[in-house]
Order: C-alpha cells, then sequence, then structure tokens
C-alpha cells in the first residue's frame, strides 16, 4: 500500500444500499488511483465524532440522510450552493480535517436533468420537503423555474427547505401544496418521497407532466418511474452519477470518468435486480 494511498466513505443511516462505493471505486481503477472508498452507517448524533476521529489518510466524506445539514457546522468553509441550500453532501478533507463543506446535489440534478431533457423549466413541483427536496427545488430555479411548488403531508417540515429555495438569486416564488390530492404542475416533478409513499393516486397525477425526475435508485423502479408515460423519465442513478463524479474531483482533483461510474452503477443496479 503507497504512501498516496487515501480513504474516502459515504456515510448515513441507513447506508448498505448505497450504490457510491460502487461508483468512486470504478472512478478510482479507470485513473489508476491507490484508494478506498467503504460505506459506513453514522447516524445524526455521531457524525461529528466520527469525523474528529479521522486520521491523515482521509480526503472525503459523502453524506446522505440523516447528515447533510448537520454536516453544514463540521467544515472550516462552506461552498455558496451548500450556504444555499443549506445542506452538504460532500466533506472535502485535508489531513482528516474537513476544510470544505459542498453540495453537488444541486449541480449534479441540473446536469441529470439537461443530459435526457433540452426543453424549458419554466415552474416544476417537488414532492418531500427535506433536505434533497431543498437542493432539488434549487436545480429547478438554475434551470429557469420561477415557480417551484413543494407537495407535503406537513407544511411545517417544508419549512426548511421552503426558506432555501426562496433564497435563491432568481427570486423565484415558493408554493406549499398538501402532497394528499392536490394538482402537480410545471414541467419537471420531482419525487424526493419513499416508494412507499407512492400510491396510485399520486402515480395518476404526475403521468402526464413532461418531466418525472425520480431521485431514489433502490428500490428500482418505483412506482412513479414505473407508471407509463409520454414524457421523460431522469432516474436516481443519473443524479447519484452526476453528484458523485463532482465529488470525485473534488476529492481527487482529476477529472472524472463519468461513463465508467456510470457503467459501474448500472452494473451493480443490474444484478440487485436479478438477485431480487
Amino acid at each position: 500500500m503507497g504512501a498516496d494511498h487515501r480513504h474516502c466513505a459515504v456515510l448515513g443511516d441507513p447506508i448498505a444500499h448505497s450504490l457510491s462505493p460502487v461508483l468512486h471505486r470504478a472512478g478510482y481503477a479507470a485513473v489508476g488511483l491507490d484508494w478506498e472508498y467503504d460505506a459506513v452507517r453514522v447516524d445524526e448524533g455521531g457524525l461529528a465524532g466520527f469525523v474528529a476521529g479521522l486520521d491523515p489518510s482521509w480526503r472525503g466524506l459523502s453524506l446522505t440522510m440523516p447528515l447533510k445539514r448537520a454536516a453544514m457546522s463540521l467544515a472550516t468553509a462552506t461552498t455558496a450552493r451548500a450556504r444555499l441550500a443549506g445542506a452538504a453532501n460532500t466533506l472535502v478533507l485535508d489531513d482528516g480535517v474537513a476544510v470544505l463543506a459542498d453540495n453537488t446535489d444541486l449541480p449534479g440534478a441540473v446536469a441529470a436533468v439537461r443530459e435526457r431533457y433540452a426543453g424549458p423549466v419554466t415552474a416544476g413541483t417537488v414532492l418531500g420537503g427535506g433536505a434533497t427536496a431543498a437542493s432539488t427545488g434549487l436545480a429547478l430555479c438554475e434551470l429557469g423555474a420561477r415557480t417551484v411548488t413543494l407537495m407535503v403531508r406537513s407544511a411545517e417540515r417544508a419549512a426548511e427547505a421552503m426558506a432555501a429555495i426562496a433564497r435563491h438569486p432568481s427570486g423565484p416564488s415558493v408554493e406549499v401544496r398538501s402532497l394528499a390530492g392536490d394538482p402537480v404542475s410545471g414541467e419537471v416533478v420531482v419525487s424526493t418521497i419513499p416508494a412507499a409513499a407512492q400510491d396510485a393516486e399520486l402515480v395518476a397525477r404526475c403521468a402526464a407532466a413532461p418531466v418525472l425526475f425520480e431521485v431514489l435508485y433502490d428500490p428500482w423502479p418505483t412506482p412513479l418511474a414505473a407508471a407509463e408515460r409520454a414524457g421523460v423519465l431522469v432516474g436516481g442513478l443519473d443524479l447519484l452519477v452526476h453528484q458523485a463524479a463532482l465529488q470525485f474531483e473534488l476529492f481527487t482533483g482529476i477529472a472524472a470518468p463519468l461513463e465508467a461510474m456510470r457503467t459501474a452503477g448500472v452494473e451493480a443496479l443490474a444484478q440487485r435486480g436479478a438477485v431480487g
């Protein structure tokens, strides 16, 4: 094991489902890096202690639920997009110390949509109100949306996401509607809710959207993703690959081998489907 050997990981709770290790390891192999990338189960209460205990070989951490908001206070600097979202899915480490908190979900979501849809985005709907809803809602603003609607079970739980989207420099209008029964609107509907919450009535309401952006990739397909539609489907793997490529570059300083990472993710999902 060489002196340039480094460690990275994805943290969250739960975490066993994560494809991030598959993508990052494929990236390391493609560019010849002797690096490790693992999945570590860490809950919100344990995040600060985990980061504080890292040794100098650690270079980066990817963060998923429920850690994205808690990570904001752990680095010596934060990017503008992380501050805008109020959440970080990335911690860049120098000698094991968190020096930068970033949010690659936001630009990753923009790239994922634009890879499959070149049309206008004047308005959009986000199902859910958590940290991922905030990032994808901001991505809709980056794509041109002037109105973003959050559809949630409880308006109070969407307050942070609503405030984050409203902070976008374009000054969007942010509306909150009920997930149970209210209409969806706009060119893009983003789902950040669990597959179990996607009942037939909700699926029917979303069927006519020109673009459905399902941020989940496990389980796949979700009821929303599996429904027949005439429009474009953007999947959770699309988002995962694009945000992971940005993380890869932040951690390594090397351009990400995007297609190698994507291929590894597709093969891993196919294998899961075959096993399932």
